[in-house]
């Protein structure tokens, strides 16, 4: 499943929540004193972005909106790290740009921006680009972007240097016979590529590292992680072989979901898998908690071939997950899965016992999905139509009219700006009959999987033969209009578009 980046915002907000540092006095005083000095920080635009991203080897650029609350709390922290990586030898750069400017969007498109702030660090004249992953005060800036210019991996040459490898986080060593070969090779080619997420060491002494063993065969890649088996080993060092095994023994067999920041990252990689996902949710402080952490992790040990990824989270910390799944407490204890297409499987009310019977019964495809969806509303007066999940096939696609569809989030501020285009254009297409201008609450109704929502506001315009486009057009009533006019079909043209469509042939049914 592609995971929706509207998930993902999700995620980075629940960041925010769990990993705001708590504000103290000093920081304030810092952030006077670096306001008083010249900027520090470089202001890229258009017309000078590849200019300075060929002129410097290594820079951190941040994609910000003036509007952006989180933004506007970054600011000084940004400000204050890059004065101090200024004095750093070599120099580290950090720059920004205001991509809600017209001449700069762009280049947030081009760079994937989907929400504000975003860092990104770029490499080699861009040739090599990364998610900045750090921390979002100044001395967590300057400290991560300090390992982040060196090199990708460092050797281990006595234990002392072995030491950091028992501080609790993910880190992963490649052990050598010698500095050379292909394996090396490719190694130091993954170290690189996964840098920004991973600690890296190399060594040719194996008895250097934690539980080492001098006789160990090498050569090895040893993972290291404060949970589950706590060390993992692996001799693939294909490239591709290499980074699967890093993911997949990076991650907890079960993913915690609650207040503990130290979860945090683990919750992003659960997320952002394309893996069909589990979970499990209840109350860790009320209720026969530990009877059913307990069915569950035997669960996740009696299903641990399958392609499956699982997570227990605490109602307390996963609002912004009922939210998007259409959820309510009064359902818990409950069990939901969604698979790699995206359809979603719920047991509410679920018992500890029942637990991996259900769980059979998705694995054996004898369950149901359900869908989130608003009620379909009785009247439907107003110009732009309000359309629900179980109705938007009827609408959009079963209509036989042109529809331009706006799905949105009511929080979100161009979706309210908009509203009101929206209802002047469609007042004035009212007399066009085969013409429709719709809405759906994308936070409150499953987006089918014909549609691409990334963020808010996002348009269609879907045509009587079935023609699907996403709505670049402009944001005024006049432009709407225009738009909908020259690009609508007649019924006429929608029946020589379908049949141009190719003929549907019949399965052989005969040839297994």
């Amino acid at each position: 499943m592609a995971i929706s980046k509207v998930w993902i915002s999700l995620l980075l907000a629940l960041a925010v929540v769990l990993s705001a540092p708590a504000a103290r006095a000093e920081e304030a005083a810092a952030a006077e004193e670096a306001a008083a000095a010249p900027e520090a920080v470089l202001t890229l635009h258009a017309d000078n972005f590849d200019d300075a991203i060929a002129k410097h080897p290594f820079i951190l650029v941040e994609f910000y909106a003036p509007w952006c609350g989180h933004c506007k709390s970054l600011a000084p922290e940004y400000e204050k790290a890059a004065q101090l990586l200024s004095k750093h030898d070599p120099a580290i750069v950090l720059a920004k740009v205001d991509a809600n400017d017209e001449k700069n969007k762009p280049l947030a498109g081009k760079y994937e921006v989907q929400g504000f702030p975003t860092l990104k660090i770029f490499r080699n004249g861009g040739k090599n680009i990364q998610e900045y992953k750090g921390p979002r005060e100044a001395e967590g800036i300057v400290e991560y972007l300090k390992k982040q210019v060196g090199p990708a991996s460092k050797e281990i040459k006595a234990p002392e240097d072995a030491t950091y490898l028992e501080d609790g986080k993910i880190h992963i060593v490649g052990v050598f016979t010698e500095f050379s070969g292909t394996e090396f090779t490719n190694f130091l080619e993954v170290a690189e590529k996964l840098r920004s997420d991973y600690d890296f060491g190399h060594t040719v002494h194996a008895n250097h590292l934690p539980r080492g063993d001098a006789a160990v065969e090498r050569p090895l890649v040893r993972l290291f992680k404060p949970f589950d088996e706590l060390v993992v080993d692996s001799k693939d060092f294909d490239v591709s072989a290499l980074e699967k095994f890093i993911e997949a023994s990076s991650t907890p067999k079960v993913v915690t979901f609650d207040k503990n920041p130290d979860n945090h990252p683990y919750l992003l990689k659960f997320f952002q898998s394309n893996a069909p996902k589990a979970m499990l949710f209840l109350n860790f402080s009320t209720g026969p908690f530990e009877s059913f952490k307990k069915a569950y992790y035997g669960a996740v040990e009696e299903f641990s071939g399958k392609d499956v990824k699982f997570l227990i989270g605490d109602i307390e910390a996963s609002q912004g997950a009922f939210q998007y799944f259409g959820l309510k407490e009064d359902q818990a204890p409950l069990i939901l899965i969604q698979d790699s297409d995206s359809k979603k499987f719920l047991k509410e009310q679920v018992e500890a016992g029942q637990i991996v019977a259900w769980l059979k019964d998705y694995f054996d495809g004898k369950l149901t999905p359900f869908r989130k969806s608003e009620p379909i509303p009785e009247a439907n007066n107003e110009p732009v139509k309000v359309v629900v999940a179980d109705n938007v096939h009827d609408v959009v696609f079963k209509s036989g009219k042109n529809v331009l569809i706006e799905f949105y989030a009511p929080w979100c501020g161009h979706c309210k700006k908009l509203a009101p285009i929206l209802d002047e254009a469609a007042a004035t297409l009212q007399s066009e009959e085969d013409v429709v201008i719709a809405k759906m609450d994308a936070t409150a109704n499953d987006v089918p999987s014909e549609f691409d929502v990334q963020g808010y506001p996002t348009l269609y315009f879907v045509t009587p033969s079935g023609k699907k486009v996403s709505y670049e057009g402009g944001r005024t009533a006049d432009e709407i209009v225009d738009y909908i006019k020259k690009n609508k079909e007649t019924a006429g043209q929608a029946a020589t578009e379908k049949a141009a469509e190719p003929a549907a042939t019949e399965p052989l049914k005969d040839e297994l």
